[in-house]
């Protein structure tokens, strides 16, 4: 099975570790998906979404990793209406185990689906 092309997005300041999370999932022998990681991995300066743009149009689809902060994050809400202006398919993840998580600004009406093997399987595509 290829890879599929992932952008995650996420809020950078608070999140970084559910990417780290979701990418080193990806890797694991018995892990139901391939994931080609396309994430930015570190702030970017000058016309960043842009960069942004470019990376997202290299991709399949965009995972939204919901945390705590996520609503507040003016990064993921570009990166959204990025991917959505490029017509890519997205998903919301469920972050944080704990209560609060909130989907980004511009897709607050979107299910956030819960982290499992089975969802991640169908929503990164290897259940398709």
């Amino acid at each position: 099975m290829s890879a599929t092309r992932v952008f995650t997005s996420f809020d950078f300041d608070n999140d970084e570790d559910l990417r780290n999370l979701l990418i080193g999932q990806s890797k694991h022998p018995d892990s139901p998906f391939q994931l080609s990681d396309w994430s930015v991995k570190e702030p970017m300066s000058g016309d960043w979404k842009a960069k942004v743009r470019r990376r997202i149009s290299a991709t399949d689809l965009v995972a939204v990793i919901c945390g705590h902060y996520t609503h507040a994050a003016d990064g993921v809400a570009a990166e959204l209406a990025i991917a959505r202006e490029l017509g890519k398919p997205f998903f919301l993840l469920w972050g944080r185990s704990s209560g609060g998580v909130r989907a980004p600004r511009g897709a607050e009406n979107e299910k956030i689906y819960e982290w499992t093997w089975s969802n991640l399987k169908i929503l990164i595509g290897g259940g398709r």
